[in-house]
Parts: C-alpha cells; structure tokens; sequence
C-alpha cells in the first residue's frame, strides 16, 4: 500500500530508507551493460564505476575479487563488461549500488554484431544514399577540424593544409577522440562548426587506434549527427582494416588525417602548374582550329565561284541569252508558219473572190427580178438586165434570146465586147466560148450567179440594189 504522508504527519527518513531497502531487496539480479569507467582492488572486494555507454549515468558496482579473477581476459578501466549483479540499498548513506555476481567482457565478435546490425539498420534509413553525399569546394576559406587537443592528428592536418595553400583557414574544436564520452563530444563540436557559416567544409580527425578506440566514431547519435549537418564532413580515422559507421556517413573518407589534408585543400603549386598546362592546351587548341578555319578559307577562296564570283552569273546570263535566242528562232518561226498559212488562205480566198473572177472579163446577169439570171427563159425581149462587172454596172436591154447547144444565152446593149466584134448582149468568154450571162467560175464548177460581191456583202444575185432609172436605161 502506498505510504499516507502530509505536512502534519510526515513520514521518518529512515521509514522511506527502509522502505526503499525493502523494495529494493525485492528486485531480483539482472544483466547489465556499460563501460567500466573506474576500477580499484582491494584485498577481498573489488570496487567499480560503471558508465552506460550512451547517457551520462554511472552507478557503483561491488564483487568479490574471485569474481573478477575468474574472468580470462582482464578487466581494465576503459573496458565493455556485461555482468550478472542484484541492486543493493545502503540504508547509511542512502546509495544505491551493484553486487555482481558475475562479469564477462563484450567481446570483439558481438561488437562488430551490433555494429554491423546498426549499419544495416541505418542503411536502411538511407542515411548512407550517394545521393545524400554533399560535394566539397574547390577552394574552401575556411575548414573546421575536430580532433583531440595536441593530438598528431591536428599537426598533420594544419601542417599539409597550410603548405598546401597558405591562405586556408582552420577553425579547430577540440574534443575527446576515445572513451565512453566521446561521441557526445564530437557531437558538440560537429555542431558549433556546422552553424558558423564561415565554415566551408568540416574534417573529423583521429591518428587511429585499436578497435576499442574507435568506437564511439560508430556511435548510433553521432551518425544521424554527421547525416544531418549542412555543412560536408569528411571523416579522417586513419584506421585503415576497420571502418567505422562515420566514413559510411561522411561525405568523404579519408584513410588519414594528412590525406583528409591534400583531399580538401588544392596545392597552390599543382593549381598554378594545372593553370599553365590548361592554359596552353588552349592556346594550342585555338591555334589549331585558327589554322584548319585559315585552310578552309583559302581552299573555298580558290573555289571560281568565290575567285570570280561573277562567273556563276554570267553562266545564267549566257543560258538566258541562249533561251532567248531559241525564244526568239521559235516565235520566228511560228510567225513565219503562220504568215505562210495566211498568205496561202489569203490566196485561196482571193482566188475564190467572185471579183477576181469578174476581173478575168466575166460579168454577172441579174433579171428585172432582181436575181442572177441562169437561163434564158428567165428573160425575154426588151427586157432589161444589169450586168455586174469589176468596176461597176451596165445596164441593158434584152433584143433577143437564142438557146444555145451548150445552154448558154446570147444578151444585147449598147457596150461591144472589143475581144469579138460584138455587143455585150452577145459577149463570150473566148476561154470556154460562153457568152456573160453564163459565165460561172472555174474554181468552183458553178456559174457566176453564184458568186457573191464582197463589197457589199451580198451575193451576185443582189448586184442591183434597186432598179435602174429611164434616164440610166436610156443612156445605157
């Protein structure tokens, strides 16, 4: 039942000691883990310092020295143990203590277990992912180094730093490199470096050491430590057969503190001899490419086209002359052809032209009717006729008909043919012995009252346009 305590009835000191005592006694022996911080022999009893491995919590440990004695590998300060032991209350001085009954050092095979099981555990995580890593300045003014006070680890990596490019500056936080409070150390000063933003790059540093040693640099806490800084780190352990969790992390591993050294900060002298080698390969590279560009120019300034750049026009100009000359020989020649077939259709029309026939002495005959007279039964005495010839009309009067063999009728006037003697009423066409009246054109095997006048655009048969007057009768 818990203890009924107030102001007015508070309970003794030694009640709650003996109550304390007496639960504690209760408790049964349990196993237990941490780092031996502190160990002093005496002659029965051994007396111990235990400090758990992570928090800032020691607690003491009593055994008899057979009990330690019985160990194969000593114990020394600084050591892993896991012991058997059973809480103990002194109820004098109010401590409470370990009685150990039984001590058995971590062995190097269950330290590398849980290492190794801590590695895949935050590898799983990702917090080793080449993704995360954070790349490191080329030239970087400041560096931040954690390593131990005086340690040879400091001297090496300022010495190589410094004569590898004066200028550098390094901002050192000191720490403890070994033992039970280290990692939290290297914590703290991984911290104050990684929120000065004059820090470019942080190297953590150690001259190695045995397995133990390096320890705390697989530290669960200093891990996500490293992983979460914004600031690159390198890891310098310089232990070379075992790898501690922090190169897992780091940005950059370094096998030892003088190479975590030459990695982070450039040579003065191999940048410069680097500039002088770079600088001439450009200039030999320049120099080469001027030289092909000068080749190039020179062969295409060769070129005719680019030698007389006219040239390729004056090929143009001289087809240009050459198809204007075929253009000009073929529109000639066209309009030759066709003059020809004009001329020829001109000629055929010509001679097709009832003047044309009128003009070789035929003369066309339209009755009082005004048609082309074609036999001699269209007219009859004292009829009067007009007679078309090439240049104008005559007028006559029909004396007589005579009904020829040949079908061809005989006409009268007052005009004589001077060909034959006779009058127009009887003229012939000494070509084919027929009188006017029947004259017809050769050309076409028809009789001249077929032909047509062409400067009135009627035909023969319209030669009168109107019938002749007395006067023009009597003067015919």
């Amino acid at each position: 039942m818990p203890l009924e305590t107030s102001p007015e009835s508070p309970a003794p000191l030694r009640q709650i000691s003996q109550l304390m005592e007496s639960y504690v006694a209760r408790l049964g022996a349990v196993w237990v883990e941490g780092e031996v911080a502190q160990l002093t022999r005496r002659a029965g009893m051994c007396f111990l310092t235990l400090r758990d491995l992570d928090a800032r919590v020691s607690m003491q440990v009593t055994c008899h020295r057979s009990v330690l004695d019985r160990v194969s590998t000593p114990v020394t300060e600084g050591a892993r143990v896991v012991l058997h032991a059973k809480p103990d209350f002194y109820m004098a001085n109010g401590s409470l203590s370990l009685n150990a009954r039984d001590v058995r050092p971590v062995g190097l095979g269950e330290l590398l277990a849980r290492i190794e099981q801590r590695r895949q555990l935050l590898a799983a995580e990702g917090l080793f992912d080449r993704a995360l890593k954070k790349p490191l300045p080329f030239l970087p003014h400041s560096v931040g180094l954690v390593t131990g006070r005086g340690s040879a680890a400091e001297h090496d990596v300022l010495e190589n730093a410094r004569n590898r490019w004066p200028g550098v500056e390094v901002r050192v936080e000191y720490a403890l490199m070994q033992g039970a409070s280290s990692a939290k150390q290297v914590i703290d000063a991984l911290r104050r470096l990684d929120a000065d933003d004059a820090v470019d790059v942080i190297v953590i540093a150690r001259g190695g050491g045995s397995f133990e040693d390096l320890l705390p640099f697989s530290d669960e806490a200093l891990v996500r430590a490293v992983a979460a800084a914004r600031t690159p780190v390198v890891s310098a352990i310089g232990h070379e057969p075992d790898v501690p969790l922090l190169d897992h992390v780091a940005d950059l591993r370094a096998s030892t503190p003088t190479d975590a050294a030459k990695r982070v900060v450039p040579a003065v002298a191999e940048e410069v001899a680097l500039l002088h080698e770079l600088r001439r390969r450009a200039w030999q590279s320049i120099d080469l490419r001027l030289r092909n560009d000068q080749r190039a120019l020179d062969a295409m300034r060769s070129r005719p086209v680019l030698a007389r750049p006219t040239s390729m026009i004056d090929e143009h100009l001289a087809a240009i002359d050459q198809l204007r000359a075929r253009s000009h020989r073929s529109v000639g020649h066209r309009l030759d052809v066709a003059r020809h077939q004009i001329e020829g259709q001109l000629a055929r029309v010509r001679a097709l032209s009832p003047l044309s026939t009128l003009a070789r002495g035929y003369a066309v005959a339209v009755g009082p009717d005004g048609h082309v007279l074609t036999s001699v039964d269209q007219v009859g005495a004292d009829d009067r006729i007009d007679l078309r010839v090439v240049d104008g009309h005559v007028r006559a009067t029909v004396t007589s008909t005579d009904r020829a063999t040949t079908t061809v009728g005989r006409v009268s006037s007052g005009a004589s043919d001077p060909t034959d003697g006779r009058g127009a009423s009887g003229a012939s066409d000494p070509t084919d012995g027929r009188g006017a009246s029947g004259a017809s054109d050769p050309t076409d095997g028809r009789g001249a009252s077929g032909a047509s006048d062409p400067t009135d655009g009627r035909g023969a048969s319209g030669a009168s346009d109107r019938d002749p007057t007395p006067d023009e009768s009597q003067e015919s």
